[in-house]
């Protein structure tokens, strides 16, 4: 589900009840901005949406996350 962030805010409680059906994505000026997703997702769920984020040779995840920090940085 596709919802603006001015939306969210004034119905949080509607959208805390459907993300356990489904995710939620939020727009700002028509972009989207995040994603609201359940608690209890499957970690295989999980896993698979970082494929392909995570380096295969042997970066530990906090020198991903850090390697993800630094080109956003860059980009704004």
């Amino acid at each position: 589900m596709l919802v603006t962030a001015t939306e969210f805010k004034s119905k949080i409680g509607r959208y805390l009840a459907l993300v356990a059906s489904e995710d939620i994505f939020i727009t700002k000026n028509g972009k989207s901005v995040a994603k609201l997703s359940s608690a209890k997702q499957s970690k295989v769920d999980i896993m698979k949406s970082l494929f392909g984020i995570i380096p295969n040779d042997g970066a530990t995840l906090e020198q991903a996350r850090e390697e993800r920090l630094a080109r956003y940085e860059a980009s704004n």
